[in-house]
């Protein structure tokens, strides 16, 4: 018989050809109905090159979602969106144009912004589309649409008349780099080496002096006070005296504090405005007067004197060698110190005195904990990164940013008495380049505005991607379909932003949670086990892999190689690997496709146990995916596919699927038997691998896709552990008695069938040509 899959092995060039058909076919369109499974997409950001091969992994997974829920029998609403606003765009655009962003025109540079993003999220698209996503392409948003925008401008607007907005002068993260206030969320840490100066501190009006060890000597002319802790012994003698600052010969009080730590350095801590939040945190309890020693441009200010216009850490190394020269220096240590980083730009921030626009955060806290304990992780460790983002709050978010390509802060100020206006919600706001809608102040009737030129954080913006997805005060049939939402897929390292920031505005807004499910996947490793980035120069560019290997192969290696929620290591060897599982499913695939599909069959004892066996598979599978899980899944169907099914049943029954010395009955109960286990491996495996499923599905079983059937159950059937031992040892003792004596596998042998497997003589010895 000829087998009904002419070629000899899965090329990945067909699945060109699929995703043509299943666009013809509109096979993922979403039509809302009163049980909706809707999934709240990241909205991947196109800066530079798109993704990373662990981002698109990533997405490969979440897609996943999309199609185990389908195949369960939900109504998946799947929207793609592309994330445009913010800081990585106006970096780039700044280094692809050779212009600085403050001396360039706002509308040219916005223009500019546009176009970059135009041509990355096109190649961004492309990725999604090669990697079988079954999203919602034809309507994708884009978050810097006026539409868009304009839903973050109203909620702002419903917030600001409820009284959550406020403005206020504050020490502030500062990114210098960017020119923009940061939020707490957007600040990593990192070990850098540095100095720790042991400097002398003359104690006044006596020949004694005390030593403070500090990182930051740079920032003497700010040191307003020096701390010791209550306990240490060590300076009780000198509390309340004045004490000398060097270089600056300024006079400041000795005084005690529990948060100064007796191991550190001398125990005695110098508190400047502001070197940390620590000594933000002192400045607010002891009511000192800040002095503002680090400017906007991210150098020296006046009060530095003639380290003025120097950077901190240029200043650093002046002030060091003047402390030296002038005998202040007791000693200097070598350290590495845990610095705070912005986020986006990778340099250290500095702490500076700020005008911003604050979103009350502080009082929900209690509530957005409980909020978060209703809400299902997956895997359930990554919800205690939100507890401990919780816990950390210590301050309201500050949302006002000093960038451009960001979604403007909708507000006028009167000309003559500065009082701010908002306008009523619905539109979408350019306050630097509109008039004030407006027309007479409310304070002193005046008819002059000055529109507000600051963006907001841009998690302001993708913190109501549940809201605008489902229509939020645009289609209110549609939002009480889809909302909330089913689920919340993203990665580890956006928990205490994206995610939380979704909570804490959602449920302002709504009075509901967002999603009653999060999934959260882990980082994409290099091979040496570092995070992979664009800046490191250890990012895989997916594009390439993905069009000389498959998609197919690409997801199945996402699926078998992470273990959801932990950090991975990407390797193109292990991708290119990952093809041998799939050859060798198209090979089973294609010996199958010689024999006809028999719908109903009579199974032998053998026939039973393979069944047995895939209905455990079945189980083990629908467990990994209720859990969204994939390597669970992955690894259960190739180890079942490769050393069960294809190693030992089908060389069993390969004789009495041809019907060579087997009855009729015999021979259709093991075709029968063939067909509904390669059938429910394909149907398992087609939320991983959509393509060669789809594929093998339609050329073998129906004209219709295998993305739009129901997912098989498990039937309960009775566990043969012991037999499928006793076979694979039986087996394996054959083949290698065979080997020992130079014997083909097509040789006859004589060798005894142990007791346990006598039910299955006749398939053992037309396999092995035994000998009675």
């Amino acid at each position: 018989m000829e087998p009904k899959i002419s070629e000899k092995a899965w090329n990945p060039e067909l699945e060109k050809n699929i995703l043509k058909k299943w666009e013809e076919e509109k096979i993922y369109e979403f039509k809302p109905n009163e049980d909706n499974f809707t999934i709240d997409t990241p909205p991947p950001y196109p800066s530079g090159r798109p993704w990373h091969i662990g981002a698109a992994a990533h997405y490969s997974q979440i897609d996943m979602i999309a199609r185990t829920a389908r195949m369960a029998g939900k109504n998946v609403y799947f929207p793609i969106g592309i994330d445009r606003n913010g800081l990585p765009v106006e970096l780039y655009t700044e280094k692809k144009h050779k212009i600085r962003m403050r001396e360039t025109e706002r509308g040219e540079f916005l223009n500019l912004c546009k176009d970059a993003l135009d041509d990355l999220e096109a190649e961004m698209i492309l990725i999604m589309k090669n990697l079988g996503i079954s999203g919602d392409f034809t309507n994708y948003y884009r978050t810097d649409s006026e539409e868009y925008r304009s839903l973050t401008q109203s909620t702002f607007i419903d917030l600001w008349k409820k009284g959550e907005v406020y403005l206020a002068n504050r020490p502030n993260n500062y990114d210098w780099v960017s020119g923009t206030t940061i939020a707490d969320a957007e600040i990593i840490y990192d070990d850098l080496q540095t100095k720790l100066v042991y400097m002398k501190f003359k104690i006044k009006d006596t020949d004694k002096e005390i030593i403070i060890a500090s990182t930051r000597p740079e920032l003497l002319c700010a040191c307003k006070t020096i701390i010791v802790n209550p306990e240490d012994e060590r300076y009780s003698g000198f509390i309340g005296k004045k004490i000398i600052v060097p270089i600056t010969n300024a006079e400041v009080e000795l005084t005690t504090h529990h948060s100064a730590k007796q191991e550190f350095g001398s125990g005695a801590v110098m508190v400047c405005s502001y070197g940390d939040q620590n000594d933000v945190a002192l400045f607010r309890e002891l009511q000192l007067d800040e002095i503002v020693a680090i400017g906007l441009n991210g150098r020296m200010t006046d009060v530095a004197g003639e380290y003025a216009g120097l950077k901190p850490k240029q200043a650093r190394t002046k002030i060091i060698e003047d402390l030296e020269k002038g005998g202040f220096v007791e000693k200097i240590e070598e350290i590495t110190h845990r610095t705070p980083i912005s986020e986006r730009s990778k340099t250290p921030i500095e702490i500076i005195p700020m005008e911003e626009y604050y979103l009350k955060q502080k009082d929900k806290i209690e509530k957005m904990k409980e909020v978060g304990k209703e809400i299902t992780f997956h895997p359930t460790m990554h919800k205690q990164i939100l507890m401990n983002w919780l816990e950390s709050i210590n301050i309201d978010w500050p949302i006002s940013r000093r960038r451009f390509y960001g979604t403007e802060i909708p507000i006028w100020y009167c000309k003559e008495c500065s009082e701010p206006h908002v306008p009523e919600p619905g539109k979408y706001y350019r306050p630097w380049n509109e008039k004030c809608p407006i027309t007479n102040c409310t304070k002193c009737n005046s008819s002059e505005f000055i529109g507000e030129e600051r963006t907001f954080d841009t998690w302001m913006d993708s913190s109501v991607s549940p809201l605008f997805i489902s229509k939020f005060g645009r289609d209110d049939e549609f939002f009480k379909k889809v909302y909330p939402a089913t689920i919340r897929p993203q990665a580890k390292d956006i928990v205490r932003t994206w995610l939380y920031y979704t909570l804490l505005r959602c449920e302002e807004l709504t009075g509901e949670k967002p999603w009653s499910e999060a999934w959260v996947m882990g980082y994409g490793l290099d091979e040496k086990g570092m995070k992979m980035s664009k800046s490191k120069g250890n990012a895989i560019d997916p594009l390439p892999v993905i069009e000389k290997q498959g998609a197919d192969t690409f997801r199945f290696w996402s699926a078998s190689e992470i273990n959801h929620g932990y950090d991975f290591r990407c390797n193109e060897q292990k991708i290119d690997s990952t093809k041998k599982f799939l050859s060798k499913l198209w090979n089973v695939s294609r010996f199958l496709s010689s024999f006809p599909v028999i719908n109903s069959g009579v199974p032998t004892d053998s026939d039973k146990w393979i069944l047995s066996e895939l209905d455990k598979l079945v189980k083990e599978c629908k467990k990994g995916y209720e859990e969204y899980n994939f390597f669970i899944p992955a690894v259960a169907i190739r180890e079942f596919t490769w050393n069960v099914f294809a190693a030992h049943y089908i060389e069993m029954v390969k004789a009495r699927a041809y019907g060579i010395d087997f009855s009729d009955e015999e021979r259709d109960g093991a075709i029968f038997t063939l067909h509904k286990t390669l059938s429910t491996i394909l149907k398992l495996l087609a939320p991983i691998t959509p393509f060669i499923t789809e594929h093998l599905w339609k050329t073998l079983y129906s004209n219709e896709s295998i993305h739009q059937q129901k997912q098989v159950d498990f039937e309960n059937i009775e566990e043969q552990t012991e037999i499928t031992k006793a076979i694979s040892e039986f087996n394996s003792k054959v083949w290698n008695e065979k080997k020992s004596q130079n014997l083909s596998l097509k040789d006859s042998i004589k060798i005894d069938i142990p007791e346990i497997l006598q039910p299955f003589k006749k398939d053992l010895k037309s396999m092995h040509n035994l000998l009675d």
